[in-house]
């Protein structure tokens, strides 16, 4: 098989290596101006402003800290303190009152005579008390909450004290016919009703 001279056995000499390479002059003068510039931005600015924030860290960080307090008071203040306002009684000035308007109050209890006929005591109830409070949150918006409840509308210091008795009232018989399971009969309606009308109809007679 030596002898055949289509078959090489001698080995064969690697390529020559490529020439290094040179890049041309003018990329060589851009990137030793580029170097000049970085390493003056680097001498003039940077290490400058590092020294500067690391003498100055402790105050930075008092400062930032002393304005997110100072913005956590003002949030606390803005959200918290018209709601306190609102509930507090004005000094000097008598408590604002509110009563029905007694076309109103008569018409309202028009309609719960015409379910007690029916025998329905704990929905008649219920419509005075439902209809009680829509009439306040209609003429006093900033007196109640989304979760205000009849019993803390009873509490309302603002509410005439036959207005806060009539609530209590309507509020304990609603309250015993959802989770006692007690509907209020002739008696409960008639003690709820007369509350209302009390302090809904009454201080109109008298006036007239």
């Amino acid at each position: 098989m030596r002898d055949m001279g289509e078959i090489q056995f001698a080995p064969v000499a690697p390529p020559p290596p490529d020439p290094p390479y040179v890049p041309p002059h003018w990329l060589e003068v851009i990137l030793r101006a580029l170097g000049s510039a970085l390493e003056w931005i680097n001498e003039h600015v940077f290490m400058p402003l590092g020294l500067g924030l690391a003498k100055g860290g402790q105050a930075i960080a008092l400062a930032v800290l002393a304005v997110g307090v100072a913005a956590l008071a003002w949030l606390a203040w803005s959200l918290f303190w018209p709601w306190w306002q609102a509930r507090q009684p004005r000094a000097g000035a008598a408590l604002p009152e509110w009563a029905p308007a007694p076309q109103a109050a008569q018409a309202l209890l028009e309609d719960a005579d015409a379910l007690a006929a029916q025998g329905r005591f704990a929905e008649a109830v219920h419509l005075l008390l439902q209809r009680s409070v829509a009439d306040i949150a209609a003429a006093r918006p900033d007196w109640l909450e989304p979760s205000s409840t009849a019993r803390e509308i009873a509490s309302m210091p603002a509410l005439p004290p036959a207005a806060r008795s009539a609530f209590a009232t309507m509020a304990n018989e609603v309250e015993r016919a959802l989770y006692a399971l007690r509907a209020p009969g002739q008696g409960e309606w008639q003690r709820a009703r007369g509350a209302y009308a009390a302090f809904a109809l009454a201080p109109w007679e008298q006036a007239a």
